[in-house]
């Protein structure tokens, strides 16, 4: 007897389209399946909630992060485990764990992937599996058009983050952890569980883990639209040669929990999704998603910090 499996389905993701016949029968070779397609009177959330109501013995998410991320949260501290059809834009958490981008690799996958548990974390009372991100790339991404996305891709997000690079404009942040208090100026805070390469701005340390039971938070205070492109520049080649970043107006350090505060407050966003201005709390929550991949991601050490350099930085312990 064939496994029970549910598919999440989202037929307007970036690359969806009219795949789905094709993926089905696929999953029907291993599966026996039962389809859930979202829509405008139910989301991808309700139908993973409908999902698991059948028992299933894996879940399927086929679309962008944000039907991923709402998939996931239902199957956080649950035995069931999450596979993914990359269907959207970017793909980041895809690419974060090397699931196959395409459509064939990504079915292999689903089909014969082993089981990885990863970290997950909540931010402003919801879950969140890559990153939340506060200021210029808040910016960049919330001002990014679906119709620039679905034609463009991942260029759709250069082009706006280059128009806001033209346009940064420092602000004061205080980065509240588990054992101290940091403040500085900057213009961008990411804190990452995951990201991919192409998440150029939560690239502080030499890599983000998403299995070590921390965040890793990259601080940016570059000014200008020069001053932007080079740090760019400059993460995408350390990410690129698994190096830390180096550059004065770049930091990082590792939590398990921080609020971060602004003055001005700045606009969040958690997995790509708009929820408010900051305060905003971000906290880890260890191994709480099993994932099936091609093969679990090798174990790195994660755990590193550099703040010098930062503009008017202080940094003291944690009252009480």
């Amino acid at each position: 007897m064939k496994p029970r499996a549910a598919l999440v389905w989202n037929p307007v993701a970036g690359l969806a389209r009219d795949d789905l016949p094709a993926v089905v029968a696929a999953l029907e070779q291993t599966y026996a399946l039962e389809v859930f397609e979202t829509s405008p009177e139910r989301d991808a959330d309700a139908c993973a909630t409908a999902a698991l109501a059948t028992k299933p013995a894996l879940v399927i998410a086929a679309g962008g992060d944000g039907t991923v991320s709402l998939v996931a949260s239902r199957l956080i501290g649950g035995e069931v485990p999450l596979a993914v059809i990359p269907r959207g834009t970017a793909n980041s958490f895809a690419r974060a764990l090397a699931i196959p981008l395409d459509l064939a690799g990504a079915l292999a996958n689903a089909c014969s992937g082993k089981p990885h548990a990863i970290d997950t974390a909540r931010a402003a009372g919801r879950t969140a599996l890559l990153f939340a991100s506060v200021g210029f790339h808040a910016d960049a991404i919330g001002e990014t058009s679906r119709e620039a996305k679905n034609r463009w891709g991942l260029i759709a997000y250069i082009v706006t983050g280059l128009q806001r690079l033209s346009e940064l404009t420092p602000f004061a942040v205080e980065l509240e952890t588990e054992s101290e208090i940091i403040r500085c100026k900057v213009t961008n805070v990411a804190v990452a569980n995951l990201a991919p390469l192409h998440t150029l701005f939560a690239q502080g340390p030499t890599a983000v883990c998403g299995d070590d039971g921390k965040l890793d938070v990259t601080l940016i205070a570059v000014q200008g639209l020069g001053a932007g492109i080079g740090a760019a520049l400059h993460l995408y080649r350390s990410g690129l040669n698994q190096n830390p970043a180096s550059r004065d107006d770049i930091g990082f350090l590792p939590v398990t929990r921080v609020t971060i505060r602004a003055d001005p407050p700045q606009r969040v966003l958690v997995d790509g999704e708009d929820v408010g201005e900051t305060p905003v709390t971000v906290e880890c929550v260890p191994l709480s998603l099993r994932v099936l991949v091609p093969e679990a991601p090798p174990a790195e050490g994660c755990d590193q910090r550099k703040l010098e350099g930062l503009p008017e930085l202080e940094v003291e312990p944690k009252p009480g």
